[in-house]
């Protein structure tokens, strides 16, 4: 009696040790599915520019499969990014924090931040940059064709595939890179989006001040726009003009550029360039472009 006694305590002990070893792989396993961090400005960086550089990949994909066409939808003259998406993710993901435990709220909180963050980007292009990305006034529920009902539900779902599947994927990826590399790799991005976002900026005002002259078009708002004559006539922004910041180059880095005349009217410039084609090459015949 004694023996089975003890063999019996023994098994007790067994099991509640294996069910302790359970209860911490669990732990362990929520842990890395769903790390908490702090976040730092650098991990601001670097969410804008993975993100950035994730959204232009989907972007890309989005291309091909609406328009049948591998077309470039980089923010920047150079770098593989899309900054709307990387800049989204930054001013969200910490927004979105307090609402992780349940879905409905995460949802309802990605739905206004996420039109928040896209009301912002629409007036600054508009008020500073005096470009349209993009106009909802034909969809229903819309506040100055900048944002629109359908486009809020779409950020509540984004918001769910961000914190619940995408995200804690990348906290992983950032925690695993050694702390050195990190700040190396995200403070040399960084320098380079922002000489990138420099250079595509000039790069926009040389090609619109070329492209008036050359075609005698009257933008709406042209200041923000126009380069003085006495600079782009100056031998190394002629230079840049001539060889850099050609016409085929500005328009197959962004084939959706348009602006606005002097009568209101939304201009397409790929309908003015038409000998340019606005893509690298086609896919499918099954899609006309926009």
């Amino acid at each position: 009696m004694i023996e089975k006694g003890i063999n019996l305590e023994e098994e007790k002990e067994k099991i509640k040790t294996e069910l302790e070893k359970q209860r911490e792989k669990l732990q362990n396993k929520i842990i890395i599915d769903d790390p908490e961090v702090k976040i730092t400005f650098k991990r601001l960086l670097a969410y804008f520019i993975i993100y950035s550089f994730l959204g232009f990949i989907v972007e890309t994909i989005f291309g091909m499969l609406t328009k049948g066409v591998v077309e470039s939808r980089q923010s920047c003259l150079y770098g593989p990014f899309c900054c709307i998406y990387g800049l989204g993710a930054a001013m969200m993901i910490p927004g979105l924090k307090p609402f992780k435990k349940k879905n409905w709220s995460l949802f309802l909180a990605g739905a206004i931040e996420g039109s928040i963050v896209e009301y912002i980007i629409s007036w600054i292009g508009e008020m500073v940059f005096h470009i349209k990305w993009w106009d909802y006034s034909n969809l229903p529920f819309n506040i100055n064709g900048r944002i629109c009902l359908i486009f809020a539900v779409f950020w509540g779902l984004l918001a769910l595939l961000l914190m619940r599947f995408l995200n804690p994927h990348i906290e992983k990826l950032i925690d695993k890179m050694p702390k050195k590399w990190f700040n190396i790799t995200t403070i040399a991005l960084t320098v380079f989006l922002l000489i990138d976002l420099l250079v595509t900026a000039f790069a926009l005002q040389v090609f619109y001040t070329r492209l008036t002259k050359e075609r005698n078009l009257e933008l709406k708002i042209n200041s923000a726009l126009i380069v003085n004559e006495k600079v782009l006539d100056t031998k190394f922004v002629k230079y840049l003009s001539d060889n850099v910041f050609t016409d085929e180059k500005m328009l197959r880095t962004f084939p959706n550029i348009k602006f606005e005349d002097k009568n209101g009217h939304i201009i397409w410039v790929k309908d003015i360039l038409t000998d340019i084609k606005p893509y690298y090459f086609k896919i499918s015949n099954k899609f006309r472009l926009k």
